[in-house]
This record gives structure tokens, sequence and C-alpha cells, in this order.
């Protein structure tokens, strides 16, 4: 009874209960951790909320970009997880995700390849499998529309370079940028990128339109073809 009463975040002082704390200083204030704690609602017999929010970020070398990534059965696999608590959690790191997303404008200009990296990480940075997203920008670098082409596996995706210079054309593009994600977390891109860079780059030079760049996302680093002067 004493050991259980130990691991009760009730036992603890007010001022250290988590939602007390957010409550009487604010989330910033507290660790991610407690954050998760927050989420999971409750802990088990054996471990407080806190205890198992701090198992679980241990589990991702304390890496919320590595959280955002777990799936739901993924997340089902640690003690005190269900699959109500597993929802709660993703649905959680989804609307993360969203804020980022919401902050982008749909006309913010590209000057550089950060520009692109902003608006394309919250997308594409946590996926398990490879998309490959086109942005066409007017004659100011300014963002006329945004498409998603294709989805594939964790190494590759298909990608038909007709409907790329199809939906650019429509839409009177003046010039593009190719963005696909990494999910193994390497930058370098393949033979199979350069090749299909290159073909993307023919195909638009025939309607006159440029291709700025091709960046590749992988969790918290990017690689560029026009810095990398492979365009």
């Amino acid at each position: 009874m004493e050991e259980n009463k130990r691991l009760t975040i009730k036992s603890w002082a007010e001022e250290d209960r988590p939602r007390e704390k957010m409550t009487a200083k604010g989330a910033f204030a507290l660790s991610d951790a407690e954050l998760v704690a927050i989420i999971l609602g409750s802990g088990t017999k054996e471990m407080t909320a806190v205890d198992s929010a701090k198992n679980l970020l241990s589990s991702v070398d304390n890496d919320l970009n590595k959280l955002g990534k777990m799936s739901i059965r993924d997340l089902q696999k640690f003690k005190g997880i269900g699959a109500a608590r597993a929802v709660t959690i993703a649905a959680a790191m989804e609307l993360g995700r969203r804020r980022k997303e919401s902050d982008r404008h749909a006309k913010e200009q590209i000057l550089c390849s950060k520009d692109i990296h902003d608006i394309f990480f919250p997308l594409l940075a946590d996926l398990p499998h490879e998309e490959f997203w086109m942005l066409y920008l007017n004659r100011s670098n300014s963002v006329i529309s945004k498409m998603k082409f294709s989805m594939g596996g964790t190494d590759m995706t298909v990608v038909d370079v007709k409907l790329i210079a199809k939906a650019a054309v429509e839409c009177l593009a003046s010039s593009v940028v190719a963005v696909h994600n990494h999910p193994s977390g390497n930058t370098n891109p393949s033979k199979q990128d350069i090749s299909l860079t290159e073909k993307i780059q023919k195909a638009l030079a025939l309607f006159d339109i440029s291709l700025c760049d091709h960046l590749i996302i992988a969790d918290n680093a990017y690689f560029s073809f026009k810095d990398s002067f492979l365009i």
C-alpha cells in the first residue's frame, strides 16, 4: 500500500501535479513528460502518468518528432496505453502539425530553400512513407498551389511527370518546386531522385517553366538540389 501511495500523483504536493502546475504557471512551465502525462490522464498500478510518459519518451530518445511518427498500434505496445489513450496521443501530435501548417500563408513568397522547408516540414517530416509534392509559383515566386502527386512505400514513390507538367500549365505557373520526404532520415538523393529531377526539369522546359528546386525532407534536416548546385 505504501508503494502504491508513493506512485500516485495525488500524493504529490499540489504545485507539483502536472494539471495544477499548468493551471498555476502555464504550459511552458511543464516538461515534455508532464505534458504527455496530462494527455494520458492517469497512470497504472505500477506507474504514475508521469512515469508512463517518461517511459514513452525515453523509447524515442525524448524526441517529439520521433513520437509524432509512432502509429496508434506502436503506442499501444506500451504498458498503460490502450486504444483510447493511443488515439488521444496521436490526435495531440496531429494538432501540433496542423498548427504549424496553419501558420503558413497561401501566398507565401519563396525566396530560399528554407522557405520551402518551412511549408512542407509539417506535412512530411513525421510520415512513415514517402510522398511527392509540387509547389507551383507565379512570376513573383508567390505560391499559387501545392499538390500531392504520389504516395508510396518507405523508400520510394512513383511519379508521373506528365501530370506534373499538365498541372503547371493549367495553373499558369512560371516556376515550380519539387518536394518529397525520406522516412529513413537520410537526406542524400538517390539515383532515382536525381533522374526524376532531370525528367521534370526537361519536361517543364518545353513550356518555359523552370524547376527552381527539389527538396528532400527527413526529420529535422533537408537536402536542396539548388543549394547543392544540382539544378
